[in-house]
């Protein structure tokens, strides 16, 4: 795409970087959530041939994310950023964090650096990492010297204290994006035949009049009006349906 192109729509582009463990992966899956096309580790030179592609099949948001392993295009992005705020809707996201918290991190997933695994820092395994400390860091500092020139093109966002859910909202704020949606699957189950594995949470309502044990409903299932209207007649049952519905209302909007 030169100065010439024109693109078949105005496309909302999030350009995403930042040092590793820093939470790219985490971010870039809130705005495939929130509609976004997204591709991970895209090499800048390649960013206008993807947008032409994207718009040319009806992608009205893109979401790209650059890191370190394309290190030998990212000194292209501020000319890229600059051409690109003619085109598109844009967003420049980047993302660091704490060196010692970068330390923890890749200690718990026990991931090797991106720059300890192409052998740019002198990484030496010990017993209880796939790296040591040191090579850790070495590798962390070189990344943000290569980083350097673009962690000031847009919004810079420190991740250090921040849980997923938090850096999922920060980002959704920083597109314009509301709060993400919920979908909803409810399910009824027999208890003799096991609880539902993928459930987030299970209501026992076992204590609550059956209609199956009413005669002329027992050929009936959920879903017909005679065992609805016999719920509803229900104290007990509306009783129930209100304490769940209180407690779904309060708490699901937590777990967007």
């Amino acid at each position: 795409m030169d100065e010439t192109t024109v693109l078949p729509q105005r496309i909302r582009l999030v350009l995403l970087s930042g040092v590793s463990g820093s939470g790219k992966s985490i971010a870039l899956n809130a705005l495939e959530d929130a509609g976004y096309y997204c591709v991970d580790n895209l090499p800048p030179q390649l960013v206008d041939q993807l947008l032409v592609v994207a718009a040319q099949a009806g992608h009205a948001r893109v979401g790209i994310a650059m890191d370190v392993r394309s290190a030998e295009g990212l000194g292209q992005l501020p000319a890229l950023t600059q051409r690109l705020r003619q085109r598109c809707d844009l967003h420049f996201i980047y993302l660091d964090c704490a060196t010692d918290m970068l330390v923890q991190r890749f200690s718990e997933t026990r991931r090797a650096h991106p720059l300890t695994a192409r052998g740019l820092a002198s990484a030496e395994p010990n017993q209880t990492l796939p790296f040591s400390a040191p090579a850790l860091i070495e590798a962390i500092e070189l990344e943000r010297e290569l980083l350097a020139p673009i962690a000031r093109l847009g919004l810079h966002i420190d991740t250090s204290g921040l849980r997923p859910a938090q850096l999922r909202s920060w980002v959704r704020q920083a597109v314009g994006v509301g709060a993400a949606q919920l979908t909803l699957l409810f399910e009824s189950f027999a208890f003799k035949r096991g609880v539902a594995l993928d459930a987030d949470f299970v209501f026992d309502v076992r204590m609550l009049p059956n209609p199956h044990y009413d005669p002329s409903l027992r050929g009936l299932t959920g879903r017909d009006a005679p065992v609805a209207d016999y719920l509803r007649s229900q104290a007990a049952v509306m009783r129930m349906l209100e304490d769940i519905t209180g407690f779904l209302r309060k708490w699901l909007p937590a777990m967007a």
